[in-house]
């Protein structure tokens, strides 16, 4: 198994993920519950119009966390949007729920973004690192 594909595979059995940004030098904290595996690359999504894609395009360096049973994932490093909304789009036309925020007549679009410079650590709930890959 790849590292995209366990980080992947924890992430759908958390089911919620915590993105980590800052917005005037605080933390900023929000659950996602979006995240697609292609060509071993994580990728999330958030609205182009969002405080939180603002805060990314300000400060790429982010954290993602989740737990899972007695094991929880630290994964950061530097976000890369997307440079079209292809992958965005298609991710939208799947979900009726997405279609009604993301679509022409809104003009909101799907920013999707993967981490690059990036560690994933899976560690156990005393904080030691179970299994560590690098992105």
């Amino acid at each position: 198994m790849t590292g995209g594909e366990r980080i992947n595979e924890f992430l759908n059995e958390a089911k919620v993920f915590y993105l980590a940004t800052v917005a005037d030098g605080k933390p900023k904290n929000r659950p996602l519950g979006l995240q697609i595996l292609k060509d071993d690359k994580i990728y999330f999504g958030v609205g182009d119009f969002k405080a939180v894609y603002k805060q990314m395009v300000a400060n790429p360096y982010v954290e993602i966390s989740a737990t899972c049973g007695d094991k929880w994932l630290r994964f950061y490093g530097r976000v890369v949007f997307e440079e079209n909304y292809a992958l965005g789009s298609a991710i939208v036309a799947g979900a009726d729920f997405l279609k009604a925020i993301y679509n022409e007549e809104t003009g909101k679009k799907l920013a999707m973004f993967h981490l690059e410079d990036a560690v994933a650590e899976i560690r156990d709930m005393i904080g030691n690192v179970l299994e560590e890959y690098k992105f």
